[in-house]
């Protein structure tokens, strides 16, 4: 890759952690704060210390991060150190400059929905991008390593601690509307970094490989590659599909395996990120 396409890349990286940071900004500002409502993580834990000491929160967002900065530093890696620390420092700008609007809406329901929804889409633009608005996170992936349990298992576990604070700090109400936003937040992020068009791995084993997989490439537009396998128990060669499709053309491929073979054998999963062959669309009939 030459050096000003690795260049290009990374100023439009910062840009969309910078965008990303301002979008989680209003959702806080605009929505959650003035409401009482907070999130999970460093993020719930600084709101609320900002309450208490009725210092700004901007400090403690940048003070309780700088130690998982650290560690994520010597752990994970120098880039997504200083992709989280740029969004950290670029999210406590702009709750400062956000502070003196006043919030959108007193309705507690509305705050979390809307406020969840617009925090998601800002912090799951950052974590798309490679950064980092929570200390949480990267000792969930460090734990991930040397534990049985998940990163979201985790993060789960220390935001139930965190959001239930709430009722400590503010009201046990505003600990309830707090879990609504995380919520909404939670499956907010997924989307953001997933897409919409959630991407699902089709593996299809048929004695009608070559029919389906024309039909495939005409009707749904998608590339297929073939796969050698063997039946363990008949010690039969079998060609084995491999294509991947949307969420939304789940269906269509279903209807088009059960006009050619019945019998297939599918199997559906998820597909976190594609990159490169065919996945665009080539033609629909």
């Amino acid at each position: 890759m030459s050096k000003r396409s690795t260049a290009k890349r990374t100023i439009t990286k910062y840009v969309l952690l910078f965008i990303g940071a301002i979008i989680a900004a209003i959702g806080l500002e605009i929505f959650l704060i003035p409401n009482q409502i907070i999130d999970g993580g460093i993020i719930g834990i600084s709101i609320m210390a900002s309450h208490l000491t009725q210092m700004p929160l901007s400090l403690f967002i940048i003070l309780f991060n700088l130690p998982f900065l650290y560690i994520g530093y010597i752990q994970i890696g120098r880039t997504f150190a200083f992709s989280t620390m740029f969004a950290i420092c670029s999210l406590s700008f702009w709750v400062t400059v956000l502070r003196p609007i006043p919030g959108l809406t007193q309705d507690l329901f509305l705050a979390s929905v809307f406020g969840g929804i617009i925090l998601g889409i800002g912090v799951g633009l950052i974590i798309r991008y490679g950064g980092s608005l929570d200390g949480t996170e990267i000792i969930a992936i460090i734990l991930d390593k040397r534990t049985g349990f998940s990163v979201g298992e985790i993060i789960m576990f220390f935001n139930v601690f965190i959001l239930g604070s709430a009722g400590l700090v503010f009201s046990w109400d505003r600990a309830m509307y707090s879990m609504v936003a995380y919520f909404v937040a939670f499956k907010l992020i997924d989307i953001t970094i997933e897409g919409l068009d959630e991407s699902k791995g089709v593996i299809i084993v048929s004695d009608k490989a070559q029919e389906i997989a024309e039909v495939l490439m005409t009707r749904l537009g998608r590339g297929v590659t073939f796969l050698h396998g063997r039946g363990a128990y008949s010690g039969e060669a079998k060609n084995v599909l491999y294509s991947v499709i949307t969420r939304l053309e789940i269906s269509k491929l279903k209807s088009i395996i059960d006009e050619i073979d019945e019998d297939a054998f599918v199997t559906i999963h998820e597909v976190h990120e594609v990159m490169g062959g065919r996945f665009k669309k080539k033609a629909i009939h």
